[in-house]
């Protein structure tokens, strides 16, 4: 420090150093009492339980197994851990979607990363879109809690930076009219540390008991972006396995140390699987460009037809082939309980788990690993951990327990009356002690 500015702070606390020494002089100065007086401490808030949900995008169930998830594990341990099936397309949006309103994404409208709706020709979803018209067509928890008395908070979670319910103008400044959103809430930003976010939930509980939130969501991106770049198996997802681990320790002693009771359900979207160059289908090798037009690639492949050439394009993708199956979006196999909804284009193309759709042949190796593949394929089930007083820790889940069946859950926690979904309450019935 420079020695002006030493000058300066010593000037600063001068004040104060002849303050406490006067303090203590008028403190010898007076008269002793006879008998000390007892002071009785405050005692300490009885804070009532709130419910926690915490996203660890990109998480497959079995990264518990490679020794480097301590709290996690310990968590599963004292509660219920299961390997949780998503909703189909395996993609984030749509299942983080899934999860906080218990509506697949055929009935949500939130039915890809990457869609387009009839309706609005000259406009297309991204992660970025937060106009509510994309996410109107079903109510997130955090809405419903908020209707019925329940405050909320949300540190991330894909659709909780939107106005729900609202109508954005169609001119600037687009504001937005009639939205809701949770009493507190941030916009995703990836450089906000997982640190920062959880110093943020920490920050957002300490408040005093009125405007302390009843329910909150955090989402870690760290183990989802690991495993796209290096792929499931690689050291550095692991090492990110192991970084939010210890962000979640974080998080519980954080809890602990304020005396917050915590009903916690940690989740992920999907799981994660490998992919390569020889496992690659090309479309543009399959059926003529000029007979169609892609919406989205990868794990599988969205399509429409050019007007008028919608025979031509059927009889190419439907021969039969490897490591693949199209169908009309109307003719989609319902286990997948997909292919009603407009904006899911009129031609869908699926590939074999490890295999990948590319509009051209690739001119960069394919690495890494990916998602959005058959929600019953082993690589992409998702992680499911309950911790916490409200929970029987000898239940176990069946096999056909669903992410859409953790929405009537978490209204259960809440003490709140859930909307329609297709969510069964009965799939977690036995979770919460009677």
């Amino acid at each position: 420090m420079p020695k002006h500015e030493e000058s300066l702070m010593s000037l600063r606390r001068l004040p104060l150093a002849l303050a406490l020494s006067a303090s203590g002089l008028l403190g010898a100065c007076a008269p002793m009492q006879p008998h000390p007086v007892a002071i009785a401490s405050a005692p300490a808030e009885q804070r009532a339980p709130i419910t926690l949900l915490v996203s660890i995008d990109g998480f497959r169930p079995d990264y518990l197994t490679r020794n480097v998830s301590p709290n996690l594990n310990a968590l599963a341990a004292g509660g219920v851990e299961a390997s949780m099936r998503p909703s189909f397309p395996t993609k984030t949006f749509p299942n983080h979607w899934a999860i906080v309103t218990g509506d697949r994404p055929d009935r949500s409208g939130i039915v890809a990363n990457n869609m387009e709706d009839e309706s609005r020709p000259k406009d297309k979803f991204t992660m970025a879109s937060d106009d509510p018209y994309w996410w109107n067509e079903a109510e997130p928890i955090w809405i419903t809690a908020e209707k019925q008395g329940a405050r909320t908070a949300t540190m991330f979670w894909p659709g909780s930076n939107v106005a729900w319910g609202g109508t954005k103008a169609a001119e600037w400044p687009y504001s937005i009219s009639n939205g809701s959103r949770p009493s507190d809430w941030a916009q995703f930003n990836e450089a906000i540390s997982a640190t920062q976010r959880v110093n943020s939930v920490l920050d957002i509980l300490r408040r005093p008991a009125d405007i302390r939130p009843r329910f909150v969501t955090l989402y870690f991106d760290e183990v989802d972006t690991a495993g796209h770049v290096n792929g499931p198996d690689a050291a550095q997802t692991t090492q990110a396995v192991a970084d939010v681990d210890a962000h979640i320790g974080n998080l519980i002693a954080g809890l602990k140390a304020m005396g917050q009771p915590a009903n916690i359900v940690i989740v992920s979207d999907h799981g994660m699987a490998a992919k390569a160059n020889d496992r690659v289908i090309v479309l543009d090798k399959i059926a003529n460009p000029a007979d169609y037009r892609t919406v989205e690639t990868g794990p599988y492949a969205s399509l429409a037809a050019v007007p008028g050439h919608e025979k031509t394009l059927e009889a190419a993708l439907f021969k039969s082939r490897g490591h693949m199956q199209c169908w009309r979006k109307g003719e989609i196999p319902a286990r997948f309980h997909y292919g009603t909804h407009r904006r899911i284009p009129p031609y869908f193309c699926l590939a074999e788990t490890g295999w990948v759709f590319q509009n051209t042949t690739p001119t960069k190796p394919i690495t890494g690993g990916d998602h959005g593949w058959d929600d019953r394929a082993p690589e992409m089930q998702a992680l499911f951990i309950a911790n916490g007083p409200a929970f029987n820790t000898g239940f176990r889940p069946s096999a056909d327990f669903a992410n859409v069946d953790v929405y009537p859950l978490l209204a259960r926690l809440l003490g709140v009356t859930p909307q329609p979904s297709d969510g069964d309450a009965a799939m977690l019935q036995g979770l919460i002690k009677p």
